[in-house]
């Protein structure tokens, strides 16, 4: 068995002794046209089946891991949207991750790129304290002017002109992170009918916290005791989307550990990428005696927070009390606009509409709410361009793919874009602030705890 194979099987649960994974793809091109780099680049090696192609060579010791295999397994986005599109339910997802694991573990990408992610991946983001210093960092940069100056003189075209196209993608560091601010245990106002744990997420954490305090109002509103539990670091999807498997697992492990301790009815997410991770522990930890059980116990548990909401019932048509507030947060003042009568559109994050399926249940709840006007946007589903970190290591063509995003969204001219993923926001919010349009991003949360206090 080829170093390919053994990655894919016991990260992902999948059992291929005889290369079922590999050899269910039909070749029959359906992912053809559904794939954002096939339509970049028009080359059948950067289409799904070409790269399928390209992983059996490799694991069938037909194809070592060339200059040529690294370029395109990492120029894909892992968008997964072929994975929709497949008629044999082939999970390319994996295959492309596993991939990247055997990429990163024998340092094809070169000593400098080595480096850096694992300085990142499996340092900065291993502890919460490590990831909140960096961004304390970067919030004394960002409110001291600097990157105020740099952006607006272009200096840093002088060092480096990526560095100077990709500092606008940087995300605005939070007054607080909501790690900082929330209890552990928030109960609801009147009588709890689910018991709910939550996770604040690394980025969402230190980049988004506003966003997540809507999250837990929303949750509060919708009676539920919201269980947030200490020193929660990242859920290991950044590291598995981009080859340190390792450094996921152990990641993994410690979500688990402390979300299994607790007596939950859901684990509520508002990220698209951690929630289709953390769907995936218990595949990741199948054939593990000490934490297979563990890890689908929590698995099992992890819905998207619009999963949740729709599943069990709930409607924005009660008016809000204010809730949970903070210095530097309320639940009330910063959202007395009025939804009324605004165009709104919706976009899909990757990992929620394709990866863990969760299309229709964020639009019903955006359409519950009276007096606004619902537009579908074209090619809801295709990728923005962001991924992960897609948009700083191939930022080209990440840009072309936003681009025609971007030109979507003119063409329904809403007020406000609803999305649910903070990748995606800061792709979409930098797309919009290039062609100077006037339209708001909010995330799916904001905008329905908004129409709770407008209620």
């Amino acid at each position: 068995m080829s170093q390919v194979e053994k990655t894919v099987s016991p990260f992902h649960g999948v059992d291929i002794p005889d290369y079922d994974v590999l050899t269910n793809c039909m070749h029959c091109g359906l992912c053809l046209p559904v794939c954002p780099t096939y339509a970049l680049t028009g080359l059948e090696k950067s289409s799904p089946r070409g790269r399928i192609r390209l992983i059996k060579a490799v694991a069938d010791g037909d194809l070592p891991i060339t200059e040529g295999f690294v370029r395109e397994m990492n120029f894909c986005l892992d968008c997964q949207a072929c994975e929709t599109a497949c008629p044999a339910g082939v999970k390319y997802g994996s295959l492309v991750e596993a991939a990247r694991g055997q990429i990163f573990a024998g340092g094809h990408e070169g000593f400098a790129v080595g480096v850096v992610k694992k300085a990142m991946l499996e340092w900065t983001f291993l502890r919460q304290n490590r990831l909140k210093a960096l961004a304390r960092l970067m919030k004394v940069y960002q409110q001291s002017g600097m990157k105020w100056f740099l952006q607006k003189t272009g200096a840093l075209k002088i060092f480096s002109h990526k560095l100077d196209a990709i500092q606008p993608l940087s995300p605005s560091i939070s007054a607080e992170f909501s790690s900082d601010v929330l209890p552990e245990v928030i109960h609801p106002s009147g009588k709890p009918r689910y018991r709910v744990g939550f996770l604040t997420g690394c980025i969402m954490d230190v980049a988004f916290a506003d966003v997540n305090l809507d999250t837990i109002n929303l949750l509060l509103h919708h009676d539920c005791e919201v269980i947030v539990p200490r020193n929660q670091a990242c859920c290991g999807s950044l590291q598995a989307h981009n080859g340190s498997l390792e450094a996921a697992r152990q990641m993994a492990r410690g979500i688990i550990e402390l979300f299994d301790r607790e007596q939950l009815d859901y684990i509520v997410l508002n990220s698209a990428g951690c929630g289709a991770f953390m769907k995936e522990y218990g595949h990741i930890f199948v054939d593990d005696a000490q934490w297979g059980a563990r890890a689908h116990r929590v698995s099992s548990k992890v819905k998207d927070l619009t999963e949740f909401l729709f599943e069990t019932g709930y409607w924005p048509t009660k008016p809000a009390r204010e809730l949970f507030t903070t210095k530097g947060y309320s639940a009330v003042a910063p959202l007395l606009r009025s939804l009324k009568g605004k165009r709104i559109t919706y976009h899909d994050a990757c990992h929620l509409v394709h990866t863990q399926k969760v299309s229709q249940q964020p639009r019903e709840l955006i359409k519950a709410i009276p007096g606004i006007m619902y537009t579908e946007l074209p090619e809801s589903t295709w990728c923005c361009g962001s991924a992960g970190i897609y948009n700083i290591t191939h930022y080209d063509d990440s840009m072309k793919l936003l681009d025609r995003k971007v030109e979507n969204i003119e063409m329904v001219q809403p007020d406000i874009v609803v999305t649910g993923n903070p990748g995606c926001m800061l792709q979409i919010q930098h797309g919009l602030r290039q062609k100077g349009l006037n339209i708001e991003l909010m995330h799916t949360a904001t905008f329905l705890w908004r129409a709770c206090e407008l209620s």
